[in-house]
């Protein structure tokens, strides 16, 4: 999804079929193909630009007597080449055609490209023996470099390769038939012996035999990576984001229609030296993910499946939300209403609450781990995500924090609680309260608590000063009883806090604007900020936007 590809990616191909040239090839490997389709055909065209315009067009002003000369039926079949090479650049590029039909266009293409070559070529040759010219064919012909290239860019499966290469190679004695009759099968002279003539026609058919060989490597190494990409019952359609963590794809379901966000992650971006290392690291992952898939929470992201690959890398299948992360949210529209904070607090509380009884520690609420959704006729759901990174209350209070000064220095200090900044082994389910009431302190004010020049400075505020009200860096009117709420989750000492989700839930519910933000209130938002789009399909994310896993946003 790079924006500075010259050519723009592929509409979404389905899985090929059991009789389709590319059978076992994911869609992105096929769109893949048709993007080098696509400048194949347009090196193609500009090739015979540039070999045959100059010439053309300065015989045309120069010496136009002598273009009486030359037959025009090489100047007709060069313009045609030109145009084709164009037309098949401009079809891949589009994505007029789906990449599973167009790569078997590109065969055709091959073969009428092979044709155009071979008349310019071949055409000039026997012109300049009818003039008595004792030429004698020799060196390689250009179609054993355009059989060789078509083997490397289309990924289609090697028999098809090899018949569309043979069929290439086969334009090679045509054009010369061709170019013979249209000379008046003028006799050859001495020179230009049967031998020759046989020389001259075989590279393309020897190189006809290579390109099957080269074909049946990039067709295994294609059919390789679509199994690698194949995790569980799950298949990778298309990078959604990456971060420090990881990266997040969109996935479809071998068997259901369902899409999902598949998020990977790699042990050496968890600071795993040692493939022992590694593996506790990724073990651990597996009995937390274990964990989370237990968590009842509406407002909990849902984790479909998860499990580790051949090549140790941790995945997890989770839901694919429509929406956007408050991150963004505010990033993107400003400082939310005192009301709508609160309905959105109420519902993270209810995923803490329902993890926190479990003995599950988030450790890494923050904005870009809240997200507000649009679920069927419910506006504004919030979803709780990233709980495949939680600690277990009890690991905490011995002390494994898994926290050093580098981890502070690429995780997000801005939503830190002192406590663990500190690396104190007192810890308990009270700095999510904390680090969700530096999410409220965003979301009110569209400014983070603290905010530094370093990392460190950051944390070292955290840890010493205290926050500045609310109030007083917005110009949205805050409720006081709010102010007091967000002020008191701020609180250095964890014993200041209240004690748990539940407990701030409630604060929030008794607060003066608790259902204020109405369901229609909502709706209005939504439908004028985010008009519905269509639901994302198995090969598109539609209008979901997912956060990159543990992005590390630096404050």
């Amino acid at each position: 999804m790079d924006s500075s590809r010259l050519l723009r990616p592929m509409t979404p191909t389905p899985t090929p079929g059991p009789r389709s040239a590319a059978r076992g090839l994911s869609s992105d490997l096929l769109n893949e193909g048709a993007r080098r389709l696509s400048w194949a055909a347009f090196l193609y065209s500009l090739a015979f630009s540039l070999a045959f315009l100059p010439g053309y067009i300065s015989h045309r002003i120069i010496n136009p007597e002598l273009m009486a000369e030359y037959s025009q039926f090489p100047v007709y079949t060069s313009f045609v080449a030109m145009g084709l090479g164009l037309l098949v650049a401009l079809v891949a590029r589009k994505g007029w055609i789906c990449a599973e039909s167009l790569l078997p266009v590109g065969l055709v293409f091959e073969v009428v490209g092979a044709f155009g070559i071979g008349i310019s070529t071949n055409w000039w040759w026997f012109e300049q023996l009818a003039k008595g010219e004792k030429i004698v064919p020799t060196g390689i012909s250009w179609i054993c470099v355009w059989i060789l290239m078509f083997a490397l860019v289309l990924p289609v499966r090697p028999r098809w390769t090899f018949l569309a290469a043979l069929a290439t190679a086969a334009m090679d004695p045509l054009t010369q038939y061709i170019s013979w009759v249209g000379h008046g099968r003028l006799a050859l002279p001495f020179e230009v012996r049967t031998h020759d003539m046989i020389l001259s026609i075989s590279p393309p058919f020897i190189t006809a035999v290579i390109a099957l060989f080269a074909a049946r490597v990039v067709y295994k190494m294609g059919r390789d990576i679509t199994r690698a990409k194949e995790l569980g019952s799950y298949r990778l359609v298309r990078l959604l984001g990456q971060g420090g963590m990881g990266e997040v794809w969109l996935g479809k379901h071998r068997l259901l229609a369902r899409p999902a966000a598949i998020k990977l992650i790699r042990p050496d971006k968890l600071g795993s030296k040692t493939g022992q290392e590694a593996l506790v690291t990724l073990r651990r992952f597996e009995r937390e993910a274990q964990a989370t898939a237990a968590l009842e929470s509406p407002h909990t992201i849902q984790l479909y499946d998860f499990g580790i690959t051949d090549e140790q890398v941790f995945y997890y299948v989770m839901e694919l939300l429509n929406g956007l992360d408050l991150e963004t949210l505010v990033a993107r529209f400003g400082p939310m209403p005192a009301e709508r904070v609160v309905h959105m607090l109420t519902q993270a509380c209810h995923s803490l609450q329902d993890a926190h009884g479990r003995g599950l520690i988030h450790r890494d609420i923050k904005p870009a781990n809240l997200f507000a959704c649009h679920i069927g006729p419910d506006y504004d759901f919030l979803k709780v995500l990233d709980f495949g990174l939680v600690k277990y209350e009890a690991e905490l209070r011995k002390g494994d924090t898994g926290l050093t000064l580098e981890g502070i220095a690429s995780g997000t200090p801005a939503y830190m609680p002192p406590e663990v900044a500190l690396g104190r082994k007192e810890i308990d389910e009270r700095l999510d309260i904390y680090s969700l009431g530096c999410v409220a302190y965003w979301m009110l004010t569209g400014q983070r608590v603290f905010d530094g020049g370093t990392p460190m400075e950051v944390v070292v505020r955290h840890v010493q000063e205290a926050p500045p009200p609310p109030s007083k860096r917005t110009e949205i009117p805050i409720p006081p009883d709010v102010e007091e709420i967000i002020l008191s989750c701020l609180e250095k000492d964890p014993a200041g806090r209240p004690a748990g989700a539940a407990e701030l839930a409630a604060r929030l519910r008794a607060s003066s604007v608790a259902g204020m933000w109405t369901e229609e209130k909502a709706m209005r938002w939504w439908e004028a900020h985010m008009p519905a789009r269509k639901a994302p399909d198995a090969g598109e994310a539609g209008g979901t936007e997912v956060p990159a896993p543990d992005s590390g946003r630096e404050p």
